[in-house]
């Protein structure tokens, strides 16, 4: 036996062992851990944030583990009156493995996860070190809180107790239900969302109606300009294609790089229409329903020899949940497995299915002999805990915040039932999923009623560089035709295609996307119109398939690999609400 072919066994075997671990390891903490554990994590966050006072100029600390460092910036809270009140915008970065004084240093890199809403600090203090692999160690990844959001402040709050919060969203689930879950699902929750609009009124401290992205994009210049430059960097996922995408329409001249990922068509996101995001849903399932035939019954526990009946399998079990749901109870906690769970896994399990399609297989297959477990621990929660002292939570990221978001940005829209009917309608003409989708605009419809003098289109420029928009080519929210649309707008502009279904670039193992994105960011090398980009793997990977793709790789392109491979099968993308 050579000594190449000896190494080669060496690492295929290697890659496996980190394969199969790496699965046991998501597999253990899914079981193990409530949904939002980054938020339950995030909210007793091993490090205070209390102890940094804003300040106008970034003074940087140690926080969180090893190389990472937390800032609290000053910012106006109204930038018509910037002399007034102020808000703290929170940060936290994995500075270069490049000195802040050489030659090879290019600066900060925002990153926005979406939402509206997500957390920027929980997303690179859980993924900063694998963004850095994929950007480089000429820069600085930051992750922020948006204004309103966590651990920036004013933070939004629709409710004054953790308690109150915990009554409402667990009693009255106006974004749990599926719409077709029962006669009246679609009522409840057309009445439900005017409760919410106006408890946000009633408990407004007179900070809500600066909670948009307007500010927020001033907040990313200021942000850039306390780093001593005038020019962005940014890498912003869904919602934060919109946030770019509105950064880059108010302030042309200081678009530096600029990547879209996940790109949603801001015009109908600022109607408060949210209308046309589910054109490629179908496809994603689509996907799930191909990959497991293709997989076979060693591949994919769900498995028939055709797509028409494992369809069939799925709805029979659709139905059966419908008519008697399943009790469920773990060592964790307790609950029912009915219709509308059983639609908002799988819904959810479109947003990463490279993370999600094996498991969600298995928890189906397990449905089908009578045991709800599997799929009851793809949302499992602990019990809550109330708590005499509630600082621990004041920075705890919350949904309030993204309605928030989204309701100050959007056109006012009708509170007329027969108008959410209408609504509703035209979106299932759309797609399937649209009882998955309805909800998203309600708490908009009795919204305080405040000026819409913010920024909300065009979406027109010609940027100081052109951007880069990002797009799967089966994307269960952001459909690549958006990426098109929005590209259309801004001089010279590049969409570049990932051959994948999932939300965002990184739900897919892709070497040959996330090198046009470092490349981009690194010398501003844009790939050629049209530029379609395959993923590594299968959504029913065969380790052996993996792990001998791995061996053609070279040592660098490896290590790019292992990065995306990681994010491609932890990434939390999820509805948020």
């Amino acid at each position: 036996m050579g000594a190449t072919t000896l190494v080669y066994i060496v690492v295929l075997w290697l890659f496996i062992a980190g394969v199969n671990a790496t699965a046991s390891e998501l597999e253990n903490t899914q079981q193990n851990s409530e949904p939002g554990a980054k938020i339950a994590t995030a909210a007793s966050d091993e490090f205070s944030w209390e102890s940094i006072t804003p300040t106008d100029e970034l003074v940087w600390v140690d926080c969180y583990t090893e190389n990472r460092q937390c800032a609290r910036l000053k910012v106006p809270l109204d930038y018509a009156h910037p002399d007034a009140a102020s808000a703290a915008i929170a940060m936290v970065r994995i500075p270069s493995r490049v000195p802040h004084n050489s030659t090879d240093y290019r600066g900060p890199i925002l990153i926005n996860p979406g939402g509206p809403g997500g957390s920027g600090v929980d997303d690179v203090v859980e993924m900063g070190a694998q963004l850095s692999t994929i950007v480089g160690p000429e820069f600085d990844i930051i992750g922020f809180d948006p204004r309103g959001i966590a651990r920036s402040t004013p933070r939004v709050s629709f409710f004054e107790t953790r308690v109150e919060r915990e009554i409402w969203t667990s009693t009255e689930q106006l974004y749990k239900v599926s719409m077709n879950a029962s006669p009246d699902a679609l009522s409840r929750a057309w009445a439900q969302g005017i409760l919410e609009g106006q408890l946000a009124g009633a408990r407004d401290d007179g900070s809500l109606r600066f909670i948009n992205t307007d500010h927020t994009a001033r907040d990313m210049l200021r942000i850039v300009q306390a780093h001593g430059s005038e020019k962005l960097q940014y890498w912003g996922f869904s919602y934060g294609s919109i946030l770019g995408a509105t950064f880059a329409s108010m302030f042309p001249d200081n678009v530096g790089r600029v990547v879209l990922d996940g790109v949603a068509d801001a015009e109908n996101y600022f109607a408060t229409q949210w209308s046309n995001n589910l054109m490629d849903t179908d496809k994603v399932w689509t996907a799930f329903v191909d990959g497991c035939v293709a997989a076979g019954p060693d591949g994919c526990a769900l498995f028939s020899p055709t797509a028409g009946e494992i369809s069939e399998n799925v709805k029979r079990l659709y139905a059966s949940l419908r008519e008697r749901p399943i009790p469920v109870r773990t060592n964790v906690s307790y609950g029912l497995v009915d219709y509308s769970m059983m639609r908002r896994v799988v819904f959810s399990s479109l947003y990463s299915p490279y993370a999600t399609f094996p498991r969600l297989a298995r928890a189906l297959a397990d449905l089908s002999a009578g045991n709800a477990t599997a799929l009851f621990r793809f949302e499992e929660a602990r019990p809550f805990e109330c708590a005499c002292d509630e600082s621990p939570y004041r920075f705890q990221p919350v949904g309030d915040a993204g309605i928030a978001v989204r309701c100050n940005d959007g056109k006012r829209i009708s509170k007329a039932y027969e108008d959410t009917v209408d609504h509703y309608r035209k979106l299932r003409e759309t797609s399937t999923w649209a009882d998955m989708w309805e909800a998203t605009r309600m708490s908009c419809m009795d919204w305080p009623d405040f000026p819409k003098d913010h920024f909300q289109g065009p979406f027109i420029a010609n940027t100081s560089f052109p951007l880069l928009l990002v797009s799967t080519t089966a994307d269960p929210v952001t459909p690549l035709w958006a990426a098109h649309k929005m590209a259309s707008g801004f001089t010279g502009a590049i969409v570049l295609a990932q051959d994948s279904p999932g939300h965002c670039s990184i739900s897919g193992p892709s070497i040959c996307t996330q090198k046009y994105i470092r490349q981009y960011f690194l010398d501003g090398s844009l790939p050629a119109p049209g530029t379609v980009c395959p993923v590594i793997g299968s959504l029913f990977p065969a380790d052996n398939v993996q792990a001998t793709a791995m061996l053609e790789l070279s040592q660098e392109d490896r290590a790019l690999f292992d990065a995306v491979r990681q994010l491609a099968i932890t990434s939390d993308f999820k509805p948020r609400f």
